[in-house]
């Protein structure tokens, strides 16, 4: 069953997802050749809880930490470890908190100093997969209509999108329907509905669809071994459109990137 949001319990999920933003953006002064996942993930928490809001996954499902990071050939729920990151390796960092009752949920992908130019490719087609998927939540559409075009704009670049991970809809718990995969046929799935809020999360890898786990429990890695990347946004349904409530604009700020690519999924710009 999806539940429908009001307009004011839209705003309060946008207080908890900008939180999650602020963290990202935090995230992305900090990281660099030679610092630890670990190290990260405190500074995470400690921020989330600085902002009044708990971290969304610590605990979550038995979960040890506030963040997931997956460096490289990991596609998602990467434990922190006190590995330092290297020159060239790519990282998701998937951050949640929770406050006034009401989850935010959304990740990025970080380069670590200068990585190679098909690795670069990958995250920029994935990110722009993102937005491809989010034009097409809105009012007339079904689920699968959002998993379609993003499977057609990362295979057309020869990318294997995973199929047993997916986005969800989300809320006062972290995981509400639908399920939203990345992949999918037009006009299948269940119809979208105004103030429904979901998480629309491309995991797009360099080469096999395939995935398997590791021993932890927890971490999820390609099968063939080569680079995996994740964007993720929370997105509600507004006057029969899409709108973004989480932003990439901390770090973009913290990074020196220019982007108006979230633009378009505004009503009012975002003040930072």
């Amino acid at each position: 069953m999806i539940i429908q949001k009001t307009r004011e319990e839209i705003e309060l999920m946008r207080e908890s997802a900008l939180i999650v933003s602020k963290t990202l953006g935090m995230i992305a002064s900090e990281i660099k050749p030679g610092v630890t996942t670990l190290y990260l993930d405190k500074l995470a928490e400690a921020f989330i809880r600085d902002h009044g809001a708990e971290p969304g996954f610590l605990g979550m499902y038995g979960f040890p930490n506030s963040l997931c990071m997956s460096p490289n050939a990991q596609v998602v729920h990467g434990i922190p470890n006190n590995v330092p990151l290297q020159e060239g390796d790519v990282i998701s960092v998937d951050c949640g908190a929770l406050k006034n009752g009401f989850y935010g949920d959304h990740a990025y992908s970080f380069e670590i100093g200068e990585v190679a130019p098909e690795v670069k490719k990958l995250l920029q087609v994935t990110k722009e997969s993102l937005y491809v998927g989010i034009r097409e939540f809105k009012i007339g559409n079904r689920v699968e209509d959002v998993g379609n075009a993003i499977q057609k704009y990362t295979e057309a670049h020869g990318y294997g999108v995973v199929r047993e991970l997916v986005g969800h809809g989300l809320g006062q718990k972290m995981h509400e329907e639908p399920e939203m995969p990345n992949y999918g046929k037009r006009g299948r799935g269940k119809l979208f509905v105004e103030g429904m809020v979901v998480a629309i999360e491309p995991m797009i890898n360099m080469g096999t669809k395939n995935i398997k786990q590791l021993k932890d429990g927890w971490t999820i890695l390609t099968a063939d071994g080569k680079p995996s990347a994740h964007f993720e946004h929370d997105v509600a349904l507004v006057d029969g459109k899409p709108e973004l409530l989480s932003t990439f604009a901390y770090i973009y700020k913290a990074l020196g990137i220019e982007s108006n690519e979230e633009d378009e999924f505004r009503k009012t710009p975002l003040v930072l």
